[in-house]
């Protein structure tokens, strides 16, 4: 072997090398820019109804939009549905999706093991938020599913992770978090994502009532509720650009290219505008006419899901009323059940990042299912209610979400204290620097 040809592959593995540290540095960069994504809009402000739909969850006291990745810890820690067990302790699961340190405290004290610890006792380990190793193998670019709860969901709906391809795999990898989720109890709360049957609303509604499962109980209609978490995995798993094989990354990771010319995926997750040339222009013609059409989409379901929201509103104070004037469950059951299933499908878009976006059409067929759903409750009610002379029902006004939450009985006042306790005596003195307040 000759010296100028040791000399060539010196050089090339130079070149990679510098290659692969220009991407990460890319990379890190993109994850740090994430912080750039600051804007969140207080939802129970926006929409005071929302109060009322949550009563007796950790929904009804504080319920924010979404930020960037560097803002997971951060906000979960200040967000007054976490903290001690007087404010409503979540558990350590409440983590899993925040941090690479909740993957690593998992694989050392196993699933249940790590979910029967607090949310307080495992905070040390939360020291980056939304970090590589939630996402890749650990050292390298390729791409990992690291929870356990996600490997076995993927399994359930026969798309083994291993054996997809790539636009799949990056969204199973984004579709660890961003899925719909409850806490296990027979299992200490450990996550479980459940998909027996499937992964539409429809069966995942099946196997919560086969289990006879609710998240919590509504103290006004005596509904027992489920709460969905941002099934966006699940809408875009139906959706047309999943048939044709575009994922998440294809769409919000559009690829940057460096001056030296090495290019990655944009870490800072973006809109899907910003990769449309590249990306969307082999289907649609013009940027324009896709605005146009979410934005149709957009104002569509905002206006059907404002009527849905009324009438569960409606419901849930006429269920009460029912309560009040001595009617019991054999009476009641199967329009609290109507509720049950129009919120849940009510909840499964309108807690979904992006349905507009991701999946309309069925966003939109949820919906309107959701307004039979409830409306059939309704009626049951009112026959219910005649029945025992109660023909009045007396609604409140929720204004705002102040009333909303005085009329539910929360004392607002006392939380904020109680978690300011919290930070000051626990956060501040003794957790991560990735915990304290980002704004």
């Amino acid at each position: 072997m000759n010296f100028t040809y040791l000399c060539l592959l010196w050089l090339v593995a130079s070149s990679a090398v510098a290659n692969a540290d220009s991407r990460v540095e890319l990379a890190h960069a993109g994850w740090q820019a994430t912080a750039q994504s600051n804007q969140r809009v207080d939802l129970l402000a926006q929409r005071p109804d929302l109060v009322l739909l949550y009563a007796g969850s950790p929904y009804a006291k504080e319920y924010n939009s979404p930020r960037g990745h560097q803002f997971a810890i951060s906000d979960v820690t200040h967000v007054l549905r976490s903290g001690t067990k007087a404010l409503g302790d979540p558990g350590a699961s409440c983590w899993s999706c925040k941090a690479p340190g909740a993957v690593e405290l998992t694989q050392e004290l196993g699933e249940q093991g790590f979910a029967s610890k607090s949310f307080a006792d495992t905070a040390h380990a939360m020291d980056v938020s939304v970090g590589c190793q939630d996402c890749h193998q650990p050292g390298s670019a390729e791409l990992a599913l690291p929870r356990v709860h996600a490997h076995n969901a993927m399994n359930k709906i026969r798309l083994p992770f291993d054996t997809q391809s790539p636009a799949v795999k990056s969204s199973q990898v984004c579709g660890q978090c961003h899925v719909t989720y409850y806490f296990q109890p027979e299992k200490n709360n450990a996550v479980n994502i459940p998909w027996i049957f499937g992964n539409d609303a429809d069966s995942i509604e099946k196997y919560y009532d086969t289990r006879r499962f609710s998240d919590f109980v509504h103290p006004i209609s005596g509904v027992p509720l489920i709460k969905a978490r941002h099934p966006e995995f699940e809408h875009w798993n139906r959706s047309v650009h999943a048939q044709h094989d575009i994922g998440c990354v294809d769409c919000h990771m559009a690829e940057h290219t460096a001056q030296d010319g090495t290019t990655t995926t944009q870490h800072k997750i973006s809109s899907s505008f910003t990769n449309f040339e590249a990306k969307c222009s082999g289907c649609h013609d013009s940027a324009a006419a896709i605005h146009q059409q979410i934005d149709t989409n957009k104002l569509a379901l905002d206006n059907l899901r404002t009527t849905v929201e009324k009438l569960l509103v409606k419901a849930h104070i006429e269920a009460g009323a029912a309560w009040d004037g001595g009617l019991q469950w054999p009476a009641l059951e199967s329009a609290l059940l109507d509720i049950r299933h129009a919120q849940w499908r009510w909840d499964y878009v309108v807690s979904s990042h992006g349905a507009h976006a991701h999946n309309s059409q069925e966003a939109m067929q949820l919906l309107q299912v959701a307004q039979g759903q409830v409306q059939m409750a309704r009626a049951k009610l009112a026959k219910q209610l005649a029945s025992i002379g109660a023909t009045e029902v007396m609604y409140p006004a929720l204004g705002s979400k102040a009333d909303a939450q005085a009329f539910i009985g929360l004392n607002i006042q006392q939380l904020n204290d109680q978690k300011q306790q919290f930070l000051q005596k626990e956060v501040n003195q003794h957790w991560p620097s990735a915990s304290q307040l980002l704004e």
